[in-house]
């Protein structure tokens, strides 16, 4: 039988009754925009992320981009990235006309490396964007201790590690402002885009509830140009549900992924992810290495397993970012996490059976 890279019925079975009963109370009501869901979302969220304020915004980019916004970043200014990302990082810093300006990872946990970031730095450097990538919490401590020193902000990319968490605090509380997504596919996903900005500043939740409303706090009276860029209710009230489960799903992935480094340990030619002390991992995704990831990927396919690349081509090297003349092997480590990495199928639900399949697969054809 096939297995899927990912498969959804195992968790919307288990609220589709709930689900469906949020998305008819919110079609009964006719209040659809910046209602009674959204403003519960919001709460319920602050109260799981351990922060004092969520803003819904319609999608993860929209996140990350309003957070910068509010926090003024102009022009000409350099926002510290990952070299490692998916582009949409970039991208928010991009729509300000700023700069993103890239810092290789840690090799063993594809995070953000905190010891290079000092060297990065410039005078027109104005903060810091980690991405707890995959789902492992980065090394926040180190990185704000960075931040701290120079005067830097720090806006968390949490698209990918609700509830993970480093020395004991939640990913997506650490920063000034932080964004993440609720694209179907995440750990808790909508049935559509959605996304939101947490933050414990009164003033910035303030910003981003106007940047995101089209700079108006009452309507008709705009006080900035801002942006068209709000969770709409039914995208709320069927994350309010999944919400719920969010813990419980969180464990059967660390599950899951516990099997995969049960069964793929002892393979030889294959590297697998590897947590940071004090971090946690949620395991959005489950990737491993190997110098033969495409040949591995082809055979997978054959057996009816499925399994993406995350990513195949590193922001530097895409056609939108060609003007920062990033010449090839400018950032080797993030070239070579894009010609070694294979996202192996995870999701709630997936049983050990299955996962018995997948290992024996890549075992086969590695040692064979």
């Amino acid at each position: 039988m096939a297995i899927p890279f990912l498969s959804l019925n195992s968790q919307h079975t288990a609220v589709r009754s709930e689900v469906l009963s949020a998305i008819a109370e919110v079609y009964d009501k006719q209040w659809y925009v910046l209602g009674e869901q959204v403003e519960a979302f919001e709460r319920e969220y602050s109260i799981f992320n351990h922060t004092n304020y969520t803003i819904g915004v319609a999608n993860g980019l929209d996140a990350l981009h309003l957070s910068l916004a509010a926090l003024g970043v102009q022009a000409g200014d350099e926002v510290i990235v990952p070299s490692n990302t998916y582009i949409a990082t970039w991208l928010a810093v991009s729509y300000l006309g700023a700069v993103p300006v890239p810092v290789e990872p840690d090799p063993l946990t594809y995070n953000l490396d905190p010891t290079r970031l000092e060297a990065a730095i410039t005078a027109r450097t104005k903060g810091i964007m980690p991405v707890h990538l995959y789902g492992q919490a980065c090394e926040m401590s180190l990185i704000m201790e960075v931040a701290r020193k120079h005067g830097l902000w720090v806006v968390e990319d949490n698209a990918q590690a609700q509830g993970a968490s480093f020395n004991g605090q939640l990913t997506g509380s650490f920063g000034q402002v932080n964004g993440t997504s609720f694209y179907p596919g995440k750990n808790l996903g909508a049935i559509g885009d959605a996304g939101a900005v947490t933050t414990n500043g009164d003033l910035l939740a303030a910003k981003i509830r106007t940047l995101r409303n089209y700079g108006s706090q009452q309507k008709y009276y705009n006080e900035v140009i801002g942006y068209n860029s709000r969770l709409d209710e039914l995208q709320a009230a069927v994350l309010r549900v999944k919400l719920r489960q969010l813990p419980e799903w969180t464990a059967q992935r660390q599950q899951v992924a516990a099997y995969y480094h049960q069964y793929l340990s002892a393979v030889e030619g294959l590297s697998l992810p590897k947590v940071a002390d004090g971090a946690t991992h949620v395991y959005h995704l489950y990737v491993v290495r190997t110098a033969r990831r495409d040949a591995l990927q082809q055979h997978l396919t054959q057996a009816n397993i499925g399994t993406l690349i995350h990513y195949p081509v590193p922001p530097h090297r895409q056609q939108a970012y060609a003007h920062l003349h990033a010449p090839s092997g400018a950032y080797p480590l993030a070239e070579e996490l894009a010609a070694t990495s294979l996202s192996l199928p995870m999701w709630p639900g997936i049983t050990e059976a299955q996962v018995i399949e997948v290992a024996t697969a890549v075992r086969n054809f590695l040692q064979a």
